[in-house]
């Protein structure tokens, strides 16, 4: 067998090698909205949030244009995903790559889709218990680990982590930082509350405390790495915003200190429709200057970093060639589909080889770790495929061990 994998494909062997290494990889997620069981009700899994995710109420706000948003809100969330799966799914085809996943964690359950009314389907769903439905999910999706986001300024949250409770190793922590630093001095009056002696001017003091408060909590959840998510308009060096001196002067001087990468998810527009909710975001593009500068002023840093907008993309890679420091990692949000997964993939690979992240799910539902890495691999596989049959071409011997490690290197690896 050994000599087997080590021996050259042919260029017709190879694609069909990806897709089964490919497809037997145990996935690591490093970035989701999804929680470990324990944390209960903040574990979203199911039919009717599968169907009331806001990508899909953007479409249904979309096909029914004389639909109020107040009063879609008032109904009940079952009410809600009957009137999604109606207008979305029976009036016309779920053509959207929101609905196709829907109907792709539905087949791989094994549940026919076809039906006016979805009573038979949550019947199916209450037959579940939450650990029960997390292993099956997890089997279905082939994945070892994925990586939750954590605000410890959510009281909701933050009463889990201090219970101390027995943690499903499968589950890794991630702190998020939004709720502490944006929109400062907002956060001052919760911080204080935890106990953290902090001042709406931010003085020698006050960044002393939110250092702290950001050291103690990694440890508390043996938190992986620090994200945050940012507007278009976040720019460093900017010496008159709040949020570039706590960036720099608080989260990268800790983030170095307990040697874990600090993510940055660049471009979100918040609220630019605000009566959809989560559906109301947009984008924006960033100026990939500060990402430099971020790289270039601070080396001992590792810089993980993903951006809204296609054009940032492209000019996010480029800089990824001048720093070390910098990963680009994942299609978030708007670019989580499939023809734009296919181009940044092929781009990233001409341009940073095998040193990059090439997805993540971003899934806030459990249910879509499923179609997210079903849908992923299969836009993921055939370009490696091409490239690997460029290689072959041009005289390079391509093996299956090659294959399986490359992989492994690109979708099986945690932050570091």
């Amino acid at each position: 067998m050994e000599k087997t994998i080590n021996t050259p494909l042919l260029p017709d062997q190879i694609a069909p090698v990806v897709e089964r290494e490919l497809s037997t990889l145990p996935i690591v997620d490093i970035h989701t909205h999804t929680f470990d069981p324990a944390f209960g009700p903040l574990l979203l899994w199911g039919l009717d949030e599968l169907l009331t995710y806001h990508y899909l109420v953007a479409e249904l706000f979309r096909a029914r244009p004389d639909l109020k948003p107040e009063s879609f809100w008032s109904l009940p969330k079952p009410r809600q995903a009957d009137l999604v799966w109606h207008e979305l799914f029976r009036l016309r085809s779920p053509l959207s790559e929101a609905c196709r996943g829907v109907l792709t964690v539905l087949n791989r359950l094994g549940l026919n889709p076809d039906t006016d009314r979805l009573e038979t389907l949550r019947t199916w769903f209450r037959s579940q218990t939450p650990r029960q439905y997390t292993d099956t999910v997890f089997r279905l999706a082939n994945i070892r680990k994925v990586y939750m986001t954590n605000d410890p300024l959510d009281p909701t949250e933050r009463v889990v982590w201090e219970q101390h409770f027995d943690r499903d190793p499968r589950f890794e922590a991630v702190l998020r930082l939004d709720s502490a630093l944006m929109k400062w001095p907002e956060p001052v009056s919760t911080l204080r509350t935890l106990g953290y002696d902090v001042e709406e001017a931010l003085t020698g003091k006050t960044l002393a405390e939110i250092r702290r408060y950001l050291s103690e909590w990694i440890d508390r959840m043996d938190a992986r790495y620090a994200a945050i998510s940012l507007p278009p308009t976040f720019h460093y060096p900017d010496t008159d915003s709040a949020l570039t001196l706590l960036y720099t002067r608080c989260v990268l001087p800790v983030c170095r200190e307990k040697q874990i990468p600090a993510a940055l998810m660049i471009g979100v527009k918040k609220q630019v429709n605000p009566a959809l909710r989560l559906a109301g975001d947009s984008l924006g593009r960033s100026d990939v200057d500060t990402v430099e500068a971020l790289a270039r002023d601070f080396p001992d840093c590792r810089f993980w970093v993903t951006m809204l907008s296609r054009e940032n993309m492209h000019e996010l890679c480029v800089a990824a060639r001048k720093f070390a420091n910098l990963v680009p990692f994942g299609c978030w949000w708007f670019l989580n589909n499939p023809s734009l997964i296919e181009e940044i993939t092929a781009m990233r690979l001409e341009l940073l080889g095998l040193s990059f992240v090439p997805q993540h799910s971003d899934a806030r539902v459990l249910d879509q770790l499923i179609y997210k890495w079903d849908h992923s691999r299969r836009i993921i596989g055939p370009v490696l495929a091409r490239k690997y049959h460029d290689l072959a071409t041009a005289g390079w011997p391509v093996t299956a061990t090659a294959i399986r490690r490359d992989l492994a290197a690109l979708l099986a690896r945690d932050p570091a």
